[in-house]
């Protein structure tokens, strides 16, 4: 399935809906996308309930996002399945930001 994804934003905050697969082909994409509206976001938040697989690329996009937003501001990843919450915890990125199931 071809990625397609959502950015929400209200005031500070910015919600980042991905569906499919966010992996080498797809990323450069959504940071394209992100890269713009990141300044003066201090919540950012990834809506992971209709991905279905990332790769190390999508991983990339995730924290270069976190890193970009307004320093100090919170980054978090929500409805992750299973398996994509596993890439997270093997990583160690759970251990920068919130990552929920």
């Amino acid at each position: 399935m071809k990625m397609k994804y959502e950015l929400a934003q209200n005031g500070k905050e910015l919600k980042v809906i991905v569906e499919g697969r966010l992996d080498t082909l797809s990323s450069p994409e959504l940071e394209k996308a992100l890269d713009p509206v990141l300044k003066g976001v201090e919540k950012l938040v990834f809506d992971f309930s209709r991905l279905d697989y990332i790769s190390s690329a999508g991983l990339r996009v995730v924290m270069h996002a976190h890193k970009n937003k307004n320093m100090g501001g919170e980054t978090r990843v929500i409805h992750c399945n299973p398996v994509v919450k596993a890439v997270f915890e093997v990583t160690g990125l759970t251990n920068l930001m919130e990552v929920e199931g």
